[in-house]
């Protein structure tokens, strides 16, 4: 057969060797792209066999299937899908295009344990038996028919290394292959998976892998090997975090002799012993741990505890002692003055310099591709068994996350653990405000209280922007490679994309966003958003100009792109994290610094960005995040003499008042994002299934609250009517609800002044003549839920045809068949520019109306389609600046025009 192998890694490579070996043609590889420099190892061996490889960085934009991506696929001509392990989302339009479909094996027995942590959920349930799956794809999450099973025990001290390397790699690859066979030969079932028994656990991360010692020894023993080494299981221990390794069941007896050790929350104190450390469960069973890790990444014998101190190095692998004995070579042969390298050698009393540096950290690239060190890494671990340790640690995924004090507040929901921060983020640290003022967040679902959140005063912003101003100018930040900027800052993207589901979740109780478009758009966007402003950093560039001087013309002019210096992001509580991404990740790439005010009802997201950004290592003062009042904190930071640009979305009346101030304090530069009042016409040869459905999304997306929204249709006239019919009909099938359940369309507004007026909006609407067709209160029920709204019969005059209700209320006017120039008139009697929209199958029509609407976006046959990469931001009172692009990355910039004579 002609095969698609789509997926990575080593056991990805080991089943496209054999399926070579089976006699298929393999017609393209879809691989990730390459990492550092160095290609995916199924990557590696196609090329070597001349296939064709595709690295696609992403299948799929905002949820839709990139067509140049999918065309490259289909040409390949493939018969089946066969995918060994893909971390991609890889859209439907691939799945099913081959003849036979697509196959992909899952680590466990399905239906049981869907999801990416299979095989640790398989250890921590403590199943008996464990294996794996080859199913068919479908649009659902590991729910397609099951093509192929097979089974193994689980031994009672497997690890997800062990089992792995016994069973699931080996006869994983050997039962994709028989898949495939199977299907060649036309006898490859499809079985329905069973609804009973089916499971669905989230991804294990280290926030949610602390142990509860309020189970059995068995029970806990399951827990830790179930997240040995990744993520690790870990607990409060003297007052710090330490991570369990190596866990066995163990007969009470070998507790006999050693010291006790207090573990908060178990039913007894630990005791480490010579074999290690000793634990018991609440049925006074005992298990026993053989290495612990510190906060500081330190790893050692859990025996060793209290003669360690913490700082013993646990016993190296055979591999990393080969890696070991590659870096004494390098090491050798770059103090060649020392006879030779021991453990205590250090590297600079040896003789070593800055370049001896460079040269060490790319040994080590070469060598492992998975420890990416910084010159700093060497300068900090000088002597060589410390630089081993360090590389180990690295190479152990255990040296991620620095040390940072956080206060979390814990909550299950969702079907999780989430871990909110709830203070101030100055200069790296998580502080209360000052005089301890906090405020609370209330969930929109029910009107309750989240949790408390720090309030900063003018002194904390004060003292942020201090911070920013001192990373600026002194820090490593201003000093840093741009190259090592972008990758810190694709570092960031990269842990918000392993915290996706818990910033979702956070996201939806804060601002009342529906859990699916939450993950989808508030957060997906935000990630791509900073991992396209990171491929940015090392391509700001200016310019050579000539220019015309006198004899003799020996001169040279260039430009120079530099970043601005402290600046202020102030955002609004429609898309709080993905407002802060579109401004945020721009600031960041143009090596700025940055004081971040939430909107004061939405917070929650922008804090637990600050915590995620300080782990992925961004410099203490570069980022500051203030939750607080507008009319305290944004206005000092529009008044503040050190901080030169200012970022704002929000309305056009706040928007005045900051261009005001910061004229006036210091002259800042200001970008503005504010109100809009987006128009959308209709004409009578749209699409009218298209224009329906986007006409849907384009009002109610987001509940409404949405700055691009359509404030107002324009329909033409002879489709008027059957256009409201229509719409009608989609409004009722709307589902109103819980914003965390996954079958609700339509959430809470974001808070209760919001709801408020837009009832005061709609009884206006009502009371100049418009027609009320559906909608225009308060939902009967807890919560600020508001109906979907339509308003028909809306004259030009009229109060609801002006101004913006930021809301799910669509607003109807018609137009006369024919009077184009009229309608665009009316479209562009507005004092907002914001976005518009046309739907029309005539393209000269189109082209003509896109070229007279007076707008920054404008929609043809679609709505609310943005992209990172294409500029956004509105005209006239709407505001000025962009957001997105490569354009926005001017608005974190100032040019430097350097004339030199020689």
């Amino acid at each position: 057969m002609k095969i698609a192998v789509i997926g990575q890694s080593l056991f990805g490579q080991e089943v496209y060797k054999e399926l070579r070996k089976e006699g298929h043609t393999i017609v393209g590889v879809f691989t990730i792209p390459d990492k550092d420099g160095k290609a995916d190892p199924l990557a590696t061996e196609a090329e070597k066999d001349g296939v064709t490889v595709f690295k696609f960085p992403r299948w799929r934009v905002k949820g839709q299937a990139i067509p140049e991506v999918v065309a490259q696929y289909k040409a390949t001509g493939a018969e089946l899908n066969v995918m060994p392990f893909c971390s991609q989302f890889i859209p439907m339009e691939v799945i099913d295009h081959p003849k036979h479909g697509s196959i992909i094996y899952h680590p466990s027995l399905l239906p049981r344990h869907r999801g990416a942590s299979a095989i640790n959920w398989t250890l921590i349930h403590g199943d008996k038996k464990g294996g794996f799956t080859v199913f068919w794809a479908d649009d659902g999450l590991d729910t397609g028919p099951i093509l192929l099973q097979r089974e193994c025990d689980v031994e009672p001290n497997d690890t997800v290394n062990t089992i792995y390397k016994r069973f699931l790699f080996p006869e994983g690859v050997k039962g994709t292959v028989d898949a495939v066979r199977l299907i060649a030969q036309g006898k490859a079932p499809r079985i329905t998976q069973p609804k009973e028994g089916a499971t669905y656990e989230c991804i294990q991360k280290k926030d949610n892998s602390k142990i509860d010692w309020n189970q059995s020894a068995e029970a806990l023993h399951n827990w830790i090997r179930g997240n040995d080494k990744v993520p690790g299981a870990w607990a409060e221990v003297d007052g710090q975090r330490v991570t369990f390794y190596g866990s066995t069941l163990i007969d009470n007896g070998t507790a006999a002799n050693g010291q006790p050790l207090e573990i908060p929350g178990a039913s007894r104190p630990g005791i480490v012993a010579k074999a290690g450390l000793v634990l018991f469960g609440n049925d006074g069973k005992a298990l026993l741990v053989k290495n612990l890790q510190f906060e500081d990444g330190k790893m050692i014998a859990a025996a060793q505890y209290f003669r360690s101190g913490g700082n013993a190095a646990v016993e190296l692998t055979e591999e990393e002692k080969a890696f070991a004995g590659q870096m004494r070579a390098v090491w050798q042969s770059i103090l060649t003055n020392v006879a030779q390298i021991e453990d205590s050698t250090d590297f600079f009393k040896s003789g070593a310099a800055s370049m001896d540096v460079v040269r060490l950290v790319e040994e080590v690239k070469l060598r492992a591709s998975g420890c990416q060190l910084q010159n700093e890494d060497v300068y900090m671990n000088t002597t060589f068994q410390d630089f081993i340790q360090m590389c180990v640690r690295k190479l152990r995924g255990e040296d991620d996350e620095e040390e940072l004090v956080v206060d979390y507040v814990e909550k299950n929901i969702n079907n999780m653990t989430i871990k909110m921060p709830h203070q101030l983020f100055i200069n790296g640290e998580f502080v209360d405000a000052e005089g301890g003022k906090t405020y609370k967040t209330i969930n929109p679902t029910d009107g309750t209280a989240i949790c408390d959140v720090s309030l900063a005063q003018i002194s904390d912003v004060d003292k942020a922007v201090a911070a920013a101003k001192e990373a600026f100018e002194e820090g490593e930040w201003g000093k840093m490679n741009p190259r090592d900027r972008g990758r810190l800052i694709y570092k960031l993207a990269d842990l918000m994309e392993e915290h996706q589901e818990e910033l979702a979740t956070i996201e939806s109780i804060d601002s009342g966003a529906v859990y699916t478009l939450a993950l989808k758009t508030h957060v997906g966007m935000s990630i791509q958003t900073f991992r396209y402003f990171a491929g940015w950093c090392d391509k700001i560039q200016g310019c050579t100009i000539p220019i015309n001087q006198a004899r003799p013309n020996r001169n040279l002019t260039f430009t120079k792109k530099e970043p601005i210096g402290v600046c202020a992001i102030v955002i609004p509580w429609n898309y709080p994290l993905m407002m802060l991404a579109w401004k945020t990740a721009a600031c960041l790439a143009a090596g700025n610094t940055v004081v971040l005010k939430p909107a004061q009802v939405t917070p929650l997201t922008a804090v637990k960005f600050a915590e995620l950004a300080a782990r992925a290592g961004i410099p203490k003062g570069v980022i500051n995040i203030l939750p607080g009042s507008g009319a305290l904190v944004g206005q000092r930071l529009s008044d503040h003499l050190d901080v030169r640009k200012l970022g704002f979305t929000g309305s056009t009346e706040i928007g005045k008042h900051i261009m005001k101030s910061c004229a006036v304090s210091n002259v800042k530069k200001v970008s503005l994002e504010l109100g809009g009042k987006s128009p959308l016409i209709i004409f009578s040869d749209c699409d009218m299934d298209k224009a329906v459905r986007m006409g849907m999304s384009s009002v109610f997306f987001n509940k409404g609250e949405n700055c691009i929204a359509a404030g107002r249709l324009f329909v033409e006239e002879t489709i008027h009517d059957q256009f409201v019919k229509r719409v009608v009909e989609e409004i009722k099938k709307m589902r109103i609800g819980d914003p965390l359940d996954r079958s609700t369309d339509h959430g809470p507004q974001n808070h209760k002044a919001h709801l408020d007026k837009l009832v005061e909006y709609c009884q206006t609407g009502v009371k100049e003549g418009a027609t009320l067709v559906c909608g225009g209160k308060q939902v009967e029920r807890p919560g600020f839920f508001f109906e979907p709204t339509l308003f028909t019969d809306v004259q030009d005059h009229m109060y609801i045809a002006i101004e913006e209700s930021f809301g799910p209320v669509m607003i109807i006017s018609k137009f006369k068949s024919g009077e184009v120039d009229d309608v665009l008139r009316r479209a562009n009697a507005t004092e907002y520019g914001l976005a518009s929209g046309v739907f029309t199958r005539d393209i000269g029509k189109a082209l003509y109306v896109s070229e007279r609407l007076n707008a920054g976006t404008v929609f043809v046959n679609t709505y609310n389609k943005t992209d990172v990469a294409a500029p956004f931001g509105g005209f006239k009172q709407s505001g000025f600046g962009k957001d997105l692009g490569q354009e926005a990355l001017n608005e974190y910039l100032k040019t430097k025009a350097v004339t030199i004579e020689y």
